[in-house]
């Protein structure tokens, strides 16, 4: 038998060539054209708007992070959030300084509070902020965080304490004649003025002025740090990111 030409090939119904099912295959697959071309829109779109805000090193801060940071921030504050652009730089320098104490906690043997050493902590704020645990889970998902992102940030308020107890504040010391001059040129005239005739003696404040200035030294050793810090990391802000 001879092989058909091309004119005969060209009569050869287009069923027998790819049959009923090669039809519905093909029918099937142009139907999922356009939930293809919404899924890689989407894609592309999040791509877009989850961008780098600031790179600590190899680290990245993200605007997605910063937003969420808001919003667990505010809510732990019970204030509205705020992502003007100030705000969200303001939470991008604090994220960073989250991060460079990080990498030291890493890189040396600070104590780490354990997961479950805030619960007393996050009881408390849920007891103190809502009258139900129904409330408590509405006002989460109205603010668009999870009670995990809660109880993170509240686990790293616990770690920089410790951080900051063991690094700074153990080596401060407080003299007596710095309490003397503090009460002398803050307190007492402050009293004084607020209790006209009535005697203020250093020793009502003693407790208090020392705790003031042990706290205005770690203030300053802590910035010192971090400025420190910042010199030896390459920081790197991406400006359109907070436009």
């Amino acid at each position: 038998m001879s092989l058909p030409g091309l004119e005969e090939l060209a009569l050869i119904p287009r069923h027998q060539e790819f049959g009923d099912s090669s039809r519905r295959s093909l029918g099937q697959c142009l139907r999922h054209v356009p939930v293809l071309l919404l899924l890689c829109a989407f894609l592309i779109h999040a791509e877009i708007i989850d961008r780098i805000a600031v790179s600590v090193g190899s680290q990245a801060i993200t605007t997605s992070d910063l937003d969420r940071e808001i919003r667990v921030t505010s809510f732990l504050n019970r204030t509205q959030p705020d992502f003007s652009p100030a705000a969200r730089r303001a939470t991008a320098d604090r994220m960073v300084e989250q991060r460079l104490i990080l990498r030291e906690l890493e890189n040396s043997r600070y104590p780490t509070p354990g997961a479950a050493e805030i619960d007393p902590i996050f009881e408390k704020f849920k007891k103190d902020n809502f009258p139900s645990d129904e409330e408590y889970r509405r006002a989460l998902a109205d603010r668009g965080i999870t009670e995990q992102d809660v109880r993170n940030e509240l686990l790293w308020e616990r770690r920089l304490l410790a951080f900051i107890d063991v690094r700074f504040r153990a080596g401060v010391q407080v003299s007596d004649q710095e309490i003397q001059d503090y009460f002398t040129k803050v307190v007492e005239p402050a009293a004084q003025a607020a209790n006209p005739g009535q005697p203020v003696n250093l020793d009502d404040y003693r407790g208090q002025i020392q705790e003031k200035l042990t706290g205005d030294q770690v203030d300053l050793q802590l910035s010192s740090w971090l400025d420190n810090a910042r010199k030896r990391s390459e920081v790197v802000t991406h400006a359109e990111a907070f436009q």
